[in-house]
C-alpha cells in the first residue's frame, strides 16, 4: 500500500506543477498582448523615446492565438510615404486556408506607426510576433545609420571630401559615391531579421521548417501554405540541391490551367527568383556562414549580395523550385527603385483578385510536379555600390555578434 502512495504522491506534484507553470505563461501572454503603447504619434513626427520605450517592452517574443507553428510568415513592415494608410492583410477566406491558422506570422517593422500597431492588433485569424528594428532612420534622423549632418554628400568627390573633413570622407563606395541612409536600411533590416528570427526569436528554438519571406506590398493566393508543402516534399524526394522554394514569379502572363501544379527547377537569380522566397534554417546557417562577405560586398541591395555570396562563397550556387502559375503578386510599383511611379495598389489589388477568383478551380492541386528545367546562369554579380561606409560593414557584421543565441 505505502509502494502504491508515493507514486500518486509524485504524480498529484507533478500535476500541480503544470498547472502553475500553464498560469504563470498564460499570465505572461495575457500582459504582452494586451500591451497598450504610448501616445499616438504627433503632427511633428513620431515620439522616438515612446518608440524606444515600446522596444524594450514588445521585444519580448508576443505569440497571439493558436500557438501551432506549422510554418513561419515574415512580412516587412517599411515607411513608404507613397501611401496614406497601411494597406490590409490578408484575411483567408476560402475554407481550404485553415493552414493559415496554425502559421506564425512575424511582422518586422523598420518604423514605428500607431496605426499599424492598431492594425497588426486586429489581426485574428493566425498568431502573431512583432518584432522592431531597433537601427532606424526613424530613430536616428540625424546620427549613423540615419543622415548624419556631419556626412559627406553623396557625389562629393572624395579629394574635396578631405579638404573639409566631412566625417565618413575615407569610405566612398567603388564608383567614388557616399552612403545614403535610406538605401542601406533595407540590407541591414533584412539580415538583422534572419539573425534575429533563427537565433534569438524563443519560439523558433529547434524550428526545422520553412520561412516564408514576404513584403508588405505582396498579395498571396488562398493556396499558398499548401502548394509550398507539396514543394518541400517534392524538394526532397526530386531536388535536394535546391535551397530555396519561389512561390512567386514575374512572368507577364500566368497559366493556371496548365502550371498551376508544375514547378520548374532552375539557378537562382536574384531579379526572377526574390518574390515569395522560401528556405530553412540550413541556407540561413550557409549565409551566415558567408557574413562577412555578405556584409563586405559593395552592393546595397540584399538580394544582388546573396547571389555573389550563391556565385563565391556557398558549397555550391543556388538553385531553386519556382512556381510557374505564381502564388505571389506584387501590387504596383512602389518600392525602393520605383519612386511610384506606378504605384496605384487598390488597382492592382482589384485586378489581382479577379485573376485569382478566375482561376479558383485550379488552386489547391492535388500534387506537384517538375514541369521543366531551366539551363539560366548568371555571372557573379557586378556591385552596384552604395555600401562603401566602415559603419554599414560594421553595423551589418555586429547582427551576428548581438544576439542571445538559443541553438
Amino acid at each position: 500500500m505505502r509502494a502504491m502512495r508515493i507514486p500518486r504522491v509524485r504524480r498529484l506534484l507533478r500535476w500541480m506543477f503544470m498547472i502553475v507553470l500553464c498560469l504563470f505563461v498564460l499570465l505572461n501572454l495575457h500582459i504582452l498582448v494586451n500591451f497598450q503603447p504610448g501616445p499616438a504619434d504627433s503632427e511633428d513626427g513620431y515620439h522616438f523615446s515612446d518608440f524606444e520605450n515600446h522596444l524594450k517592452r514588445e521585444q519580448p517574443h508576443v505569440q497571439r492565438g493558436n500557438s501551432g507553428k506549422r510554418m513561419l510568415h515574415d512580412s516587412e513592415g517599411k515607411n513608404n510615404s507613397v501611401y496614406n494608410s497601411p494597406r490590409d492583410f490578408l484575411k483567408p477566406s476560402d475554407e481550404k486556408s485553415k493552414k493559415f491558422e496554425e502559421t506564425l506570422l512575424i511582422i518586422s517593422h523598420d518604423v514605428y506607426s500607431e496605426s499599424l500597431n492598431k492594425l497588426v492588433k486586429d489581426i485574428d485569424f493566425c498568431p502573431v510576433l512583432q518584432l522592431f528594428f531597433p537601427n532606424t532612420l526613424q530613430l536616428h534622423p540625424k546620427s549613423f545609420p540615419g543622415e548624419d549632418p556631419k556626412d559627406c554628400p553623396r557625389n562629393m568627390k572624395k579629394e574635396e571630401a578631405a579638404k573639409v573633413k566631412c566625417q565618413n570622407f575615407e569610405y566612398p563606395d567603388k564608383y567614388g559615391h557616399y552612403r545614403e541612409a535610406k538605401y542601406c536600411q533595407t540590407k541591414h533590416h533584412w539580415f538583422w531579421k534572419l539573425n534575429h528570427i533563427f537565433e534569438t526569436v524563443t519560439v523558433m528554438k529547434n524550428y526545422e521548417g520553412l520561412v516564408l519571406l514576404l513584403e508588405e506590398d505582396y498579395y498571396v493566393t488562398p493556396d499558398i501554405l499548401s502548394v509550398l508543402q507539396m514543394m518541400q516534399n517534392l524538394r526532397n524526394k526530386e531536388c535536394t540541391e535546391c535551397k530555396i522554394l519561389a512561390a512567386g514569379n514575374y512572368d507577364k502572363t500566368q497559366n493556371y490551367g496548365a502550371n498551376a501544379g508544375k514547378v520548374e527547377v532552375a539557378n537562382w537569380i536574384s531579379s526572377r527568383h526574390n518574390m515569395g522566397m522560401a528556405f530553412n534554417i540550413n541556407l540561413f546557417k550557409e549565409i551566415k556562414k558567408c557574413g562577412t562577405e555578405f556584409c563586405n560586398f559593395d552592393d546595397y541591395n540584399w538580394d544582388w549580395t546573396l547571389q555573389h555570396l550563391s556565385s563565391k562563397c556557398f558549397s555550391a550556387p543556388m538553385k531553386v523550385l519556382k512556381m510557374k502559375a505564381t502564388r505571389v503578386f506584387h501590387m504596383g510599383e512602389c518600392g525602393v527603385h520605383h519612386k511610384g511611379k506606378n504605384c496605384k495598389p487598390a488597382e492592382k489589388k482589384e485586378t489581382t483578385q479577379k485573376l485569382i477568383d478566375a482561376n479558383k478551380q485550379h488552386l489547391f492541386p492535388n500534387t506537384v510536379t517538375i514541369g521543366g528545367y531551366s539551363g539560366l546562369k548568371l555571372r557573379d554579380p557586378k556591385p552596384n555600390g552604395g555600401w562603401g561606409d566602415l559603419r554599414d560593414r560594421q553595423l551589418c557584421l555586429s547582427f551576428m555578434k548581438d544576439n542571445s543565441s538559443l541553438h
